[in-house]
């Protein structure tokens, strides 16, 4: 019961001193219990009752303790639901008496409850309660974010440990032939940022906007380390669940807030379609003014799920020019798709060098690959038609001949990424 003496409360040295200079030990329990008791005239005779039925003075306490205890937290939460001046007032007053009693058990929850609702706590108490182990393991996460906003070292230790699950349980789904889920892009975003790594990452977040930097700066750190992009997964779904969460402190202040909504639905739909490239153009246009946000922004690009967005996107948009009978270069939709990916492709190069700058996309790559791309998607449509068209025998054995991809296509996706990245995505899909 240490802190009691401070409050003006008698407590086991009064008692210790007590009992080791009187004469008669019994005389002096009994007046300590007298001049501790409820003073409550009406409750002796109830405690006589309590006694013939074998109940002991120590459980009827701790009962009594528990329900103010309980009526004093509930009488707190009102207090601290005014969200006032005043109420901050009382809740300060209310800390400052009941500090000393922190590390009562019985009325810990109570200190603990009052600090927890305090958005402003003295630096006096946050360090009393990061050098005790108990009391740090106790505190609510609202009082644990002040002590984590002036010590980012201990702040990656809680966060360290959240990061490394999230890269195991996405691996689980890659390479875990038991997984629930069939492939990595099975589960829509909304249920990916509701699981409970991203969960808690966001409810140890909260409003903090120095917290957010420091998570978004151990992601980049992590990512230029690892290069593994699900760091970058990470980093999307964060910022979209602060979004849910409805924290505009943060999404109000994240320059990628607006584009990462906007591509939100899309990675979704796995499809961007003509009404919301714009808005994402528009956002890329912006940047020449802004630059800097090209690491956090080709970050969220490289997410794989939004590379896998737009590679299915942009292959059915050479599908549109094929119908149209037009060139990939007059498709505009194509050219935005070719930017997004060229950014995503280049996450790593651009916040290493911290050179951020968009590079422009190669000319070749409109005029030569995309072309005798969509000639080899135009030449596997009519070889399915005529196999279609064919007998069902001739048909069976055509189904085994597998077509060779032209040479030229090869060499050039050797020495572009984003040649590479298509050509891969097509094949793949192709021969799923």
């Amino acid at each position: 019961m240490s802190g009691l003496e401070e409050v003006g409360i008698p407590g086991t040295n009064y008692l210790r001193e007590a009992l080791t200079s009187c004469t008669d030990p019994l005389s002096a329990i009994e007046e300590f219990q007298t001049q501790n008791s409820i003073l409550l005239p009406s409750l002796t005779p109830a405690l006589h009752f309590l006694d013939l039925h074998g109940i002991k003075r120590l459980e009827f306490h701790s009962s009594v303790v528990e329900e103010l205890r309980n009526r004093l937290i509930e009488q707190i939460s009102n207090i601290a639901s005014s969200n006032n001046k005043e109420s901050l007032r009382k809740l300060n007053d209310v800390l400052e008496k009941s500090f000393p009693l922190v590390k009562v058990p019985e009325l810990q929850p109570v200190v603990m409850h009052a600090m927890k609702h305090l958005p402003k706590i003295k630096p006096s108490y946050l360090k009393k309660i990061l050098s005790d182990k108990e009391l740090y393991a106790a505190a609510a996460v609202e009082v644990r974010r002040q002590i984590w906003e002036d010590n980012q070292a201990l702040f990656g230790d809680e966060a360290s440990p959240l990061f490394s699950q999230y890269i195991s349980d996405r691996e689980n789904i890659i390479f875990n032939p038991e997984s629930e889920h069939k492939t990595l892009y099975d589960m829509s975003p909304k249920a990916r940022r509701h699981s409970t790594i991203v969960q808690k990452l966001s409810d140890m977040i909260g409003k903090s906007i120095k917290l957010y930097d420091m998570v978004l700066q151990f992601l980049r750190t992590l990512f230029l380390r690892t290069r593994n992009v699900h760091y970058c997964t990470l980093r999307s779904e964060l910022l979209m669940s602060l979004h849910d969460l409805d924290i505009h402190e943060i999404c109000s202040v994240d320059p990628c807030h607006k584009f990462a909504w906007c591509l939100d639905p899309c990675i979704r739909e796995k499809f961007i379609d003509s009404k919301r490239a714009p808005e994402l153009q528009r956002f890329l246009d912006g940047l020449k003014k802004q630059e800097q946000v090209l690491g956090d922004l080709s970050m969220i690009l490289c997410d794989p799920h939004a590379i896998n967005t737009i590679c299915l996107t942009i292959l059915k948009s050479l599908q549109q020019t094929i119908h149209a009978e037009s060139l990939p270069r007059e498709n505009g939709d194509v050219l935005l798709l070719l930017r997004l990916l060229s950014l995503g492709l280049q996450a790593w190069d651009i916040i290493d060098s911290q050179i951020f700058r968009q590079q422009k996309i190669e000319p070749n790559l409109l005029t030569n690959f995309l072309p005798l791309l969509s000639c080899l998607m135009l030449d596997d449509q009519y070889r399915n038609l005529n196999s279609r068209m064919a007998s069902e025998e001739e048909s069976t054995s055509n189904t085994h001949i597998m077509r060779d991809i032209p040479m030229a296509l090869i060499q050039y996706a050797n020495g572009c990424a984003i040649a590479s990245k298509i050509l891969l995505y097509y094949t793949l899909q192709d021969t799923l």
